[in-house]
């Protein structure tokens, strides 16, 4: 568990920690995600490029003269298939990052609206009631969830 959490002796039971260390959790979960998609996303973006460059170079402004001779030149290149396989591969991996991620946000959105709508019930004393807002404040500055507002 988080020491920012633990430390919320006082003002919080044992469930409402379990509750926002579930919530961390799938944050970090989903910024992870995130920064995957991001990192693959870039890197279908340079290889294709990259690819693409060649092609033009080895390919294309050589047999430029004729479909046929670019074709054949294309084809007879081992070369090409590969770079073509993974990128391909590089791309689909890029699409089951962003599904992934998806549903992370979704899950960790989830979570967050539930201790939003239960926040009556999990700060039932009136004093824990006054001081929610300190849980509030170190959930939005230390691990950046908003739990004022269940809109982002």
């Amino acid at each position: 568990m988080e020491t920012a959490i633990i430390e919320l002796d006082h003002r919080t039971d044992q469930a409402t920690r379990q509750m926002l260390q579930k919530v961390v959790d799938k944050k970090k979960k989903f910024d992870n995600l995130k920064l995957w998609h991001l990192y693959v996303m870039w890197a279908v973006v340079i290889a294709s490029f990259l690819y693409l460059l060649l092609l033009y170079k080895n390919v294309m402004e050589p047999y430029s003269y004729s479909f046929e001779a670019m074709f054949s030149a294309f084809v007879h290149l081992p070369f090409n298939m590969y770079m073509l396989v993974f990128i391909v591969a590089l791309y689909g991996f890029m699409n089951v990052l962003k599904e992934k991620r998806e549903k992370a946000d979704k899950e960790f959105n989830a979570l967050r609206c539930e201790i939003i709508d239960k926040s009556k019930d999990l700060w039932k004393k009136e004093e824990e009631w006054k001081n929610r807002h300190l849980v509030y404040e170190m959930m939005k500055k230390t691990f950046d969830v908003n739990l004022y507002h269940e809109n982002k």
